[in-house]
């Protein structure tokens, strides 16, 4: 199971506007065409790091591996802590996992 979520591809979800305000960026989800301001989210450097990264479809082991690098820790505890971060992150709505684009001549 932790193999499949490492490999797992996540993106942003279309269903949130995010800011970054004072160097922390605050993520308001979008409910009926409206900013649901009883849950807003606001995340440190490394929660902006990865939702930054998250603009583009990223597994959880890229964005461990980004993590490890950026702040110069050690690979396994970044990878535990992003997995922790992004199952969090997919509870509430904030990543999913993108539909598949059909291709061409489909």
């Amino acid at each position: 199971m932790a193999t499949m979520l490492r490999d797992e591809i996540l993106v942003r979800s279309e269903s949130v506007v995010a800011r970054v305000v004072a160097g922390e960026t605050l993520i308001v989800p979008v409910r009926a065409k409206v900013g649901d301001l009883a849950s807003i989210y606001s995340f440190n450097g490394t929660g902006t790091l990865i939702w930054k990264l998250l603009a583009s479809p990223k597994s959880v082991a890229d964005l461990a591996m980004a993590v490890a690098q950026e702040y110069e820790v050690d690979p396994a505890q970044a990878e535990c802590d992003v997995t922790s971060f992004v199952n969090e992150m997919k509870a509430v709505g904030l990543v999913e996992v993108p539909s598949p684009v059909a291709m061409a001549g489909d």
